[in-house]
């Protein structure tokens, strides 16, 4: 892994607001680490290869939206993986269909910047699935709420988030 490491807690320009604020109260934050990166190379594979951090260490974050009921979540899979959205996250969310939200409801009910949204620090009433597998990665990169930085992680950290629940067959 080729990134500036600096505490997450100590760089709150690193991060999106609502980020920064979450981590205020998190027990493990000093856990959690973030990193500058070229904002053009936030997309998964470019900043893989541009940032020597293999696929099975990202760790991607997708906002979906379940309907007809308009209920938001948080989906977080490997990136060697896609999130089950027709199966998995449907019945989680009880709903007859789910999709990836909208680009500009994601980041406008986030607060986070589209590329770099993360699960910490999503509104409170949205529920946080992360796929059983992101458990165990030792050092899991995830979106910061921008596009200029990375979150660095026990997967073990980013599954006890409040609000989160772990799903074995989140992902396919």
């Amino acid at each position: 892994m080729n990134l500036e490491l600096t505490p997450a807690l100590d760089a709150p320009a690193l991060l999106a607001p609502p980020v920064h604020t979450a981590l205020q109260t998190l027990p493990d934050a000093g856990r959690i680490q973030v990193a500058p990166i070229d904002p053009g190379l936030a997309d998964t594979a470019a900043f893989c290869e541009a940032y020597d951090v293999t696929l099975e260490q990202s760790a991607n974050c997708v906002i979906v939206v379940g309907k007809p009921a308009g209920i938001f979540a948080a989906c977080v899979v490997l990136a060697t993986t896609r999130a089950d959205v027709n199966g998995a996250v449907r019945r989680l969310l009880g709903t007859r269909k789910v999709s990836f939200a909208p680009m500009d409801d994601a980041v406008g009910l986030s607060g986070m910047e589209y590329g770099g949204i993360t699960p910490i620090g999503l509104p409170a009433d949205w529920p946080v699935y992360i796929d059983a597998r992101v458990r165990s990665v030792d050092a899991a990169v995830i979106g910061s709420g921008i596009r200029g930085s990375k979150i660095v992680l026990p997967g073990a950290v980013l599954a006890s988030i409040p609000g989160a629940t772990v799903v074995d067959g989140l992902a396919l």
